[in-house]
């Protein structure tokens, strides 16, 4: 059913460009990967606090609010790089199980992240927070782990 929408892709100027360059893939690709370490050091940050596992002395609404314009430049970094590293190979996408799980993913850790999360983050503590706190950087680092993951799966299958 989406195939011939993959195979469409496929005729895209800008990916026959990727394609056509010998230097183009690898620095989209590096650029892509420094977005993730951008987007993997703001997440990580917030999850740990909420884990109770780091920067304890700051409160936690002041962390996230810190790491917010971080996570969303990266965001942004890895969706501008993201499509023509696809559009250089939409076929193989197609086929790759860990495109699908990453694609998958991507969109419940993004809702996740500035709904939930974002709420958690910003309600002031009171009776049991910590364990919602500590539930919600699990999942948090779960999601955002299985995106990750399944992305750089992508290259090796």
């Amino acid at each position: 059913m989406l195939l011939p929408f993959f195979q469409w892709c496929e005729t895209l100027w800008l990916g026959q460009v990727v394609v056509g360059s010998v230097w183009l893939f690898p620095v989209i690709e590096s650029v892509h990967l420094l977005g993730l370490a951008l987007l993997g050091g703001s997440i990580l940050l917030v999850d740990f606090r909420l884990l109770g596992l780091g920067l304890t002395g700051r409160a936690v609404s002041e962390l996230a609010r810190d790491a917010r314009p971080w996570m969303i430049t990266a965001l942004i970094v890895m969706v501008l790089t993201g499509i023509p590293l696809f559009l250089s190979e939409p076929i193989k996408c197609y086929y790759s199980t860990a495109f699908w799980i990453k694609m998958t993913t991507l969109p419940i850790a993004l809702v996740f992240a500035f709904t939930v999360r974002t709420r958690v983050t910003r309600a002031e503590p009171v009776g049991n927070t910590a364990r919602r706190q500590q539930l919600v950087g699990a999942l948090s680092m779960a999601l955002w782990f299985t995106v990750a993951a399944a992305g750089r799966w992508i290259g090796f299958s």
